[in-house]
Order: structure tokens, then sequence, then C-alpha cells
């Protein structure tokens, strides 16, 4: 995730009134939380009220895994990877005891599940173009929706090419059946909870260990860490941010039963406005079965696109309060182009290789699933090159 508005010049539409944004992000968090509450109870709500969190925190934080992954590799600035580290770390040390012996409190509704899943061929694809993708659109899954609900017109963009993107990877995906694929393999299966969490330990160390060191290679310091000026209107360091998306991580496996997740839910809005466009989409294989069924109801039955609504007004509101709100106009073709191909790439890898950098990432990492690191990898690569080939068109 990049900056909100970077290469955007700034000029608004028009004066937008000082409480405006604040009262509107209030609404709209408020009206997800009602039209969910029929259809999954309090426990929607709560699922709203936690992607309001994340949206806040992530705006406050600028946490980003575009931005950190293009920083170590042609800046040689390693922060935003360290503090990915000390999420995941964080993250792993509740949610692996958690999965492995369940909620730590019978009788409260409390739940908790992973996602640990093959990969393979196909997933190797589509990590690797949904990095390339990272890096031409500006942001991830996360990413794209914070920045919108921060106010990036540029972003729009993305989100709309990164659902359009979706929809392609739901008809193409069959075209990759048969591919080779290793086995699922889990971590805590394998090493129990708190053996799971050392090698997660291990592995986080010597990410954080390596980063410093070339960090230090190249500039002789580390470069300080941004400080904490507000918890209210931000900015926040990147280790409070890390703190508070690892508590959002935990906070949606106890009240979902499952990891957090985003891209599955534009994949689901693109099917239904194509639907809507006389598109059959239901005789797509990846609309068959259970998935059939969600393209009849309504977006608030499903428990991943209230937890976007909730990013977008969180992260809404953390702009109203620092001040920040503030849309623009005119954007450079250049910029629509590379907002248009990037969300295109984002969408049709992350139907390719279980989501994004939430879903598949962080969500695979924190089940205790290789396929997370895995994926990191391949998105890893794909982010460099396109890091490095950017600057030689002008991008």
């Amino acid at each position: 995730m990049s900056a909100l508005t970077a290469n955007e010049p700034v000029r608004p539409f028009f004066a937008i009134p000082p409480g405006l944004p604040l009262v509107l992000a209030a609404i709209g968090a408020v009206m997800v939380g009602v039209l969910a509450y029929p259809y999954g109870g309090w426990r929607f709500v709560i699922a709203t009220s936690i992607g309001v969190g994340a949206g806040f925190a992530l705006y406050h934080a600028s946490f980003g895994f575009t931005a950190a992954w293009r920083r170590i590799v042609t800046e040689r600035r390693g922060q935003g990877l360290r503090a990915q580290m000390l999420l995941l770390l964080l993250a792993c040390c509740l949610t692996y005891p958690l999965i492995a012996y369940g909620p730590p409190i019978d009788g409260l509704g409390l739940r908790s599940g992973a996602w640990v899943l093959p990969f393979g061929v196909t997933a190797i694809i589509g990590s690797f173009v949904f990095g390339m993708g990272m890096q031409l659109g500006g942001g991830c899954g996360s990413g794209t929706l914070f920045t919108v609900g921060g106010g990036s017109t540029r972003m729009v963009i993305t989100l709309a090419s990164f659902i359009a993107g979706s929809v392609i990877g739901t008809w193409h995906l069959p075209a990759y059946r048969g591919l080779p694929s290793m086995p699922a393999y889990s971590f805590i299966r394998e090493f129990g909870a708190f053996g799971a969490v050392g090698v997660i330990l291990a592995i986080t160390g010597t990410i954080w260990f390596v980063s410093r060191r070339i960090e230090l290679r190249a500039h002789g310091a580390l470069e300080t860490p941004r400080q904490t000026a507000s918890l209210l209107r931000g900015p926040w360091a990147p280790a409070i941010g890390a703190i508070a998306l690892a508590g959002v991580s935990v906070a949606t496996i106890l009240t979902l039963g499952r990891p957090w997740g985003v891209t599955s839910a534009f994949a689901l809005w693109g099917a239904k406005i194509a639907s809507g466009l006389g598109i059959d989409v239901v005789s797509w294989p990846y609309w068959s079965g259970g998935r059939a069924a969600s393209l009849d109801r309504s977006v608030f039955s499903n428990s991943t696109s209230i937890m976007n609504f909730g990013i977008i007004f969180g992260a809404m509101g953390a702009a109203a309060l620092a001040g920040k709100f503030s849309p623009v106009l005119r954007i450079e073709w250049k910029h629509i182009a590379t907002a248009v191909i990037g969300g295109l790439l984002m969408g049709y890898g992350a139907r390719l290789a279980y989501g994004c950098n939430i879903g598949a990432y962080l969500g695979g990492i924190v089940s205790g699933s290789a396929h997370g690191w895995l994926w990191g990898i391949f998105a890893f690569a794909g982010s460099s090159l396109m890091a490095l080939l950017k600057p030689r068109f002008g991008l």
C-alpha cells in the first residue's frame, strides 16, 4: 500500500465541510451493521465493527504490503517489511493455540478455524501476477479498500478494475484445472501449536535480521520509525499498526470462525453486476454449488463484504479525523492506465491464488498453512519485478 494520493494533484472535487466525511463514515458504518444484522445477527454487527477498526488502523498506520515490498527492493529500506513480520508473529502467537485447542471460553459463541490449502502451479501464477498488479495498482487488497475510504480517486479506478479482474478470473479458472499441486501442509498439525510458533519465530526473525542487515549495509543506519502523534487523529507508528491488525486477525477468527479475507467479495460484487448485465455467470463452474446461492442473496449476507464495507468507512473516518479527506478531480492518463492494468492483474491473480495479501498471505500464515508463505514468496517476486520495471517505463 502506498501513500494515499502521492501522485495525484491536490484539486478537490469541491469544498467539503470539515465534519461531513466523519458524519458520513459513522452513518455508513451503522447502516452496514443494521443491514447485516438480519443475516448474521450480532456476529455480523461485530464483524462490521472489526472491519471499521481495520480500516481505521490501516489508514493511520499507513500499513502497507505494496510499499514495504517495493522499498526493500528499490531503496533497501526494510522498516515496512519488519512491521509485517511483527504483525505475523503477534497474530500467530494467538491464533495457533486457538486453532489447535479451540476458543478459550465455551458458551460465548466464539469460533476458531483455519485455511490450510494446497499450493501448485495455478497458485504460483496467480500470486506472481497479483504481486505485479500491486505495484501497478498502487495497493493490494486491503490497501485498495482503505485508500478508497481515505479519499483516493485513483484507487476507486483500481477497485473497479480489481472487481472486473476478479470476475474474469472466476470465468477463466477452469483453464488451469489439472495443473500439478503439492498437498496442503499445516505447521500446527506437524509441530503442535507452540512448536509451530517456534517455526514462525525462526522465519520472521530471519527476515527481520536480513532486512535490517540490507538496510544497514546500504545506508549505514536504520530509518527512524514514524512516531505515533495521536491514536485518534494519527499518524501511528508501524508497530502500533502491526499490533492493531494482529488484533483484527484474531478477532475475525473468533467472530466468523475463519481468517480475515478481502477479495472473494470483489468476485461476488462483480458477478452480481455481470449477472445484472445479462451475463450468465451461474453457468460458470466457479459459481456452481454453494456459491450459486450467494448470487441471489444480498451482499449484506456475505461476511467478507460487510467487513470490506467496514474497512472503507473506518478509513474514511480516520481520514476525516486527520483532516486529509480530499478527493481529487484530475488524474493523469498514465495513472489511470496503471490503475486499470494493476487492478485487473490483482483481481485475476487473486482468484487463481486463494486471495490477496490478506486472505492468502496473512490468512494462510495465521492458519499455520505453508501456502501462506509460498504465496508470499511468489507475490514478492512479481512485486519486485514490477517495482524494478516501472521506472523504465516512466511509471
